[in-house]
């Protein structure tokens, strides 16, 4: 059974992200698979990775294209890593159709 990039939880939903560092924009870029067999959501911000400016950035981009507040998103694993779990609080089923959404969008942008 593969591992789903976004899963309602307890709480909120937890995202696997695969974030790319200094590229040319801020974007969400679509679904990666993963090593296991599940899969991440692919996300790159133009911020460089050291003193965690990677890492605010992400969560800068996810909060403006989920529409759900930056405060509302943890970083749970994987701060130092490319491969990221992220804790997002509220409601699953508010939340879960907004991620579909943007990844949707991603598949029809060239």
């Amino acid at each position: 059974m593969t591992r789903p990039a976004a899963e309602a939880v307890e709480g909120g939903v937890r995202v696997a992200v695969r974030l790319t560092p200094k590229a040319r924009r801020d974007a969400i870029e679509g679904l990666a698979a993963t090593a296991d067999g599940g899969c991440e959501i692919r996300a790159s911000v133009t911020a460089v990775p050291e003193d965690g400016k990677a890492n605010r950035a992400l969560v800068k981009l996810l909060s403006k294209a989920w529409g759900v507040p930056k405060s509302a998103i943890a970083i749970v694993a994987g701060a130092t890593d490319r491969h990221k779990i992220l804790s997002l609080a509220g409601d699953p089923a508010h939340i879960l159709p907004r991620i579909e959404a943007s990844l949707a969008d991603t598949l029809r942008t060239p």
